[in-house]
């Protein structure tokens, strides 16, 4: 399984925008493709958001127009905008590759995954 290094949470007010990074670990990420996955406080880990290769995107509806993915292959990242921001957007933020290029038809979840990074932790809250 591919190791990705997250960064970029933190504490934000409603309204508010934080950008996550992705970062690959040990490895080009040129030909990969990128999910998002959140979980909340209390809940399971969700999926959010993926970039194929091709920056071929997509969002669950709860982050739409929203959220906006993107990545930079020279930095070997990928990013994740998030704009007006929610409460119910507090959770820890993790990446993974995504084997299926970012299929929904099924879409990969958390549970296709043994290994996680550490995440990182964001939290809306006034």
């Amino acid at each position: 399984q591919l190791q990705f290094v997250e960064s970029g949470g933190g504490l934000v007010q409603p309204g508010g925008s934080l950008r996550l990074s992705c970062a690959a670990s040990g490895f080009t990420l040129d030909y990969y493709a990128v999910v998002w996955f959140r979980q909340a406080p209390g809940k399971e880990r969700e999926r959010i958001s993926c970039i194929s290769s091709s920056r071929t995107t997509t969002y669950t509806d709860s982050v739409k127009g929203r959220f906006t993915v993107s990545r930079d292959n020279g930095k070997n990242t990928v990013y994740l905008q998030m704009n007006n921001l929610k409460p119910e957007d507090t959770g820890v933020y993790y990446c993974q590759e995504d084997p299926t290029q970012c299929a929904l038809a099924p879409p990969v979840v958390a549970g296709n995954y043994a290994y996680w990074g550490q995440g990182t932790q964001v939290t809306v809250s006034s």
